[in-house]
């Protein structure tokens, strides 16, 4: 892809507004349509063209399979702990009500957790599945 300089440059100058707009997505969530979902899987897609312009030795430069594999577990770790914190407090699983002083708030506090933790899953699994795919030769071996 060296020769594809257009390619490269374009890349470098959407890759910000994409990673801009995935957390957008994240954030407005609550409020609107969106949420972790669809702000990881526009997370991840900004992994993923980089590395499909740049190759996969400089993608994983970038993103080292040991951070992504830590990013997968500490997404779902996120969610986890969110839903025991309301245990803890006194609520239910998941009820965010308890999780601060005032209900509202609890809720606002735990979707935005929540989201968080299933936005880094999503990102970091895509990544992941993705970096599978394109490290193999394609060859079977004899």
């Amino acid at each position: 892809m060296r020769h594809h300089r257009v390619l490269r440059v374009v890349t470098k100058l959407l890759i910000p507004y994409i990673l801009l707009f995935a957390l957008y997505v994240q954030f407005h969530g609550d409020f609107g349509p969106g949420g972790g979902f669809q702000a990881g899987v526009i997370f991840g897609a900004a992994f993923i063209l980089y590395t499909l312009i740049f190759g996969l030795d400089a993608a994983r430069r970038v993103a080292p399979q040991p951070v992504v594999s830590a990013l997968v577990a500490g997404g779902v770790l996120l969610y986890g702990l969110v839903g025991m914190a309301g245990i803890l407090l006194g609520g239910n699983y998941l009820d965010y009500n308890v999780l601060a002083h005032e209900p509202a708030h609890g809720q606002h506090l735990g979707i935005l957790l929540v989201e968080l933790g299933v936005g880094i899953t999503v990102s970091a699994t895509m990544v992941t599945i993705f970096f599978q795919f394109a490290g193999r030769s394609g060859r079977t071996e004899e």
